[in-house]
């Protein structure tokens, strides 16, 4: 079968996006499947493409960059407020990527399966201008939606009531919508429900399970926190201010690209909150295998869930769930004292392995469409 990906995120990025689009590619190919990706190029990407024989294609940078946050002052203000509205209003910038899809991909031709990955879904409407059912792009396209656009409630604004004709536009246009839980069918449009397939995040766990080890518990409560967070919604404020109530010790280590929203308790904890970069997914999960315990961050919102919980699973270690509004006094204290009976229970992960989700993929592809 030939299979074509679309993405604004691959390999070496670490992302949500990123990871489901290089690990779909990578199981694709492993099971004897013609893998094309278009993406960003980055000198990192050569591994897979010698391993996998993955054919890599370069998507193209977006001509107005970003505006970048920076500054002090009244400037930084009018920054922050450009760029947010701008988001807001047009996408920008990744609106950009409309045009660079579309054009791409109108010399492409003869595969089977197209995938385009959103966020951003300005990757699904470049699709949109140049799919046609029947037509010679690819038998089928799938358009896999890791969070919901118009049905997003995670954001302090709601988008404009416009995209709601572009949401729909496209939605009229592609053959299936995938989506990474069932509780989010409802952030999308009832009149596309039958389109949509439940098809969760996937990981190769082999590659990416840590090598067993008797665990040796830390003097002090060591604990991690991996992914980012949203203002109100996956907020840990309040659980961080518990912990620096606290008199005892604990190193509380957070991997996140983002910590403005924390940087004052992280300032007030004498060294007790340390904050790290991302680190490559292997490694993080190695390093999660040795801590007492993981923080989950329950999203405030039932349409999305953080897909770091098959690295927690992968991981091995117990996982304490808080909600970003009220904390769980009790449950925190009893997990620094050693006790996990209530760690958050790990259900029916063989869904989550790449070989179920790729499959899932592939037989949304008919038989009798399917080149051998």
């Amino acid at each position: 079968m030939r299979i074509i990906i679309v993405t604004n995120a691959f390999f070496p990025e670490n992302s949500p996006r990123s990871f489901r689009a290089t690990e779909l590619a990578k199981e694709f190919s492993r099971q004897g499947h013609m893998v094309t990706v278009l993406t960003h190029l980055h000198s990192g990407q050569q591994e897979l493409v010698e391993k996998f024989g993955i054919k890599i294609k370069e998507l193209g940078n977006l001509r107005y960059k970003p505006i970048a946050i920076k500054g002090s002052g009244l400037a930084l203000l009018v920054r922050r407020i450009v760029a947010r509205f701008l988001g807001l209003l047009i996408e920008y910038p990744d609106i950009q990527l409309v045009p660079l899809v579309n054009k791409l991909l109108k010399k492409e031709s003869g595969y089977d399966m197209l995938i385009s990955l959103a966020v951003p879904f300005p990757v699904h409407w470049g699709v949109a201008r140049c799919y046609k059912k029947g037509g010679k792009l690819a038998k089928v396209w799938v358009a896999d939606c890791g969070d919901p656009f118009m049905g997003n409630r995670s954001d302090s604004f709601r988008k404009p009531f416009y995209f709601k004709y572009v949401e729909k536009w496209f939605s009229r246009k592609t053959d299936f919508i995938t989506i990474p839980i069932e509780a989010a069918r409802n952030a999308y449009y009832k009149e596309f429900h039958d389109k949509i397939r439940v098809i969760p995040q996937g990981i190769d766990f082999e590659e990416y399970t840590p090598e067993k080890e008797e665990f040796m518990k830390n003097e002090v409560p060591v604990f991690c926190y991996a992914g980012s967070f949203i203002k109100d919604h996956r907020d840990p404020r309040n659980f961080i201010d518990y912990l620096l109530e606290q008199k005892t010790e604990f190193a509380f280590h957070i991997f996140t690209n983002n910590i403005s929203l924390i940087e004052d308790q992280v300032a007030r904890s004498g060294g007790r909150i340390i904050v790290h970069e991302y680190i490559p997914r292997k490694e993080l999960i190695g390093k999660m295998s040795k801590m007492d315990f993981l923080v989950n961050i329950e999203n405030s919102t039932s349409v999305q869930a953080p897909s770091k919980l098959i690295d927690y699973y992968l991981a091995g270690r117990p996982v304490l769930s808080i909600s970003t509004k009220e904390i769980d006094k009790s449950k925190v204290n009893q997990f620094f004292e050693g006790n996990y009976s209530d760690a958050l229970p790990f259900k029916d992960y063989e869904r989550f392995k790449i070989q179920n989700v790729a499959k899932a993929f592939i037989d949304l592809v008919p038989a009798t469409q399917a080149k051998p």
